[in-house]
């Protein structure tokens, strides 16, 4: 103690010495800490750059950047999905067309019941043979007043989808229509014909609503091809999903399970004669023979819609 007292100003500096050696250990501690896990960073940094230049295609470099290629790319992809849109996209009105999804039950009833009027007029004008009082699928709602609530705006927009695949279909000059099928929409549904109606239901994705038909005729594999081509034609987006053709006399004489949708009885059309017809042969040529034979087409076809432009 008396030592202490006489060098008690040694022993303070030593105190001092040995206090500050302990924070330069504990500092130069710390440094050495955050060094080491800067460095396993930098590390990773540098292996996931190295990955990425491996990679087919790479990032790129100073010479190269494929990332804003991609992204140029990724903008003309844009361009050509909203010019295709414009194109060959575009919506079909619903009827009535208000203009928004309001629609009231007076002016859809009105509506059905005079377009339906007009359809039948325009099968008739085409020489298309309609079932007889076809509704094209709306028998639920051709005589109603009141429809099922929150169901207008999508059976609006199905009887102008249903209205424009009828129009192809004239234009085709088909020679008779067995039936058009739509997917439910609507409690109304619930009570209308079977024949009327397609077991399957639309599909959204991230660019479109894709909403199914299936539609029957009879006619000539003339007629059939002037169908797709209008539906490829049309400026509104239709994909022919499926197409089963066969004989029309074979088709009735199967049964519906295995025949497919029958919806109303095939009305009566002139068969074409069935004994091959002779033509009389050039010089030194094969004999020809025409035996063209009445067929029944059923197809499923998507309407797309697109989704509204963010």
């Amino acid at each position: 103690m008396a030592w202490i007292k006489r060098n008690l100003i040694f022993v303070i500096g030593g105190i001092l010495a040995l206090g500050l050696l302990g924070a330069a250990g504990f500092y130069n501690y710390q440094g050495w800490s955050h060094n080491s896990a800067a460095f396993d960073k930098l590390n990773g940094i540098y292996g996931t750059l190295r990955s990425l230049t491996g990679q087919k295609p790479s990032p790129g470099n100073e010479k190269v950047d494929n990332i804003a290629a991609a992204r140029e790319q990724e903008n003309r992809v844009r361009d050509w999905i909203r010019q295709a849109g414009d194109q060959y996209f575009k919506p079909i009105a619903p009827i009535p067309n208000t203009g928004t999804n309001a629609v009231s039950s007076e002016a859809f009833a009105a509506a059905l019941r005079r377009t339906i009027d007009q359809l039948q007029h325009e099968a008739e004008a085409n020489s298309v043979t309609l079932p007889p009082k076809y509704n094209f699928s709306f028998e639920a709602q051709r005589d109603l007043v009141k429809f099922s609530p929150g169901s207008l705006g999508s059976l609006a927009v199905q009887f102008g989808e249903v209205r424009t695949i009828a129009e192809v279909l004239f234009a085709a000059r088909v020679n008779s229509l067995d039936g058009i099928q739509r997917v439910r929409v609507s409690d109304d549904d619930a009570n209308g014909p079977q024949a009327d109606y397609f077991d399957s239901h639309s599909v959204t994705n991230n660019l479109a609503v894709l909403t199914p038909y299936q539609i029957t005729f009879r006619s000539f594999s003339p007629e059939i091809a002037q169908v797709l081509a209008g539906f490829a034609s049309s400026p509104h987006g239709f994909i022919v999903k499926s197409i089963n053709v066969q004989l029309a006399g074979a088709a009735a004489a199967m049964s519906p399970e295995t025949a497919g949708p029958m919806p109303y009885p095939p009305p009566p059309l002139a068969a074409p004669p069935t004994t091959p017809l002779p033509v009389a042969p050039g010089k030194g040529g094969l004999q020809t023979v025409l035996n063209e034979q009445l067929l029944r087409a059923t197809l499923v076809v998507d309407v797309v819609k697109l989704l509204p432009k963010k």
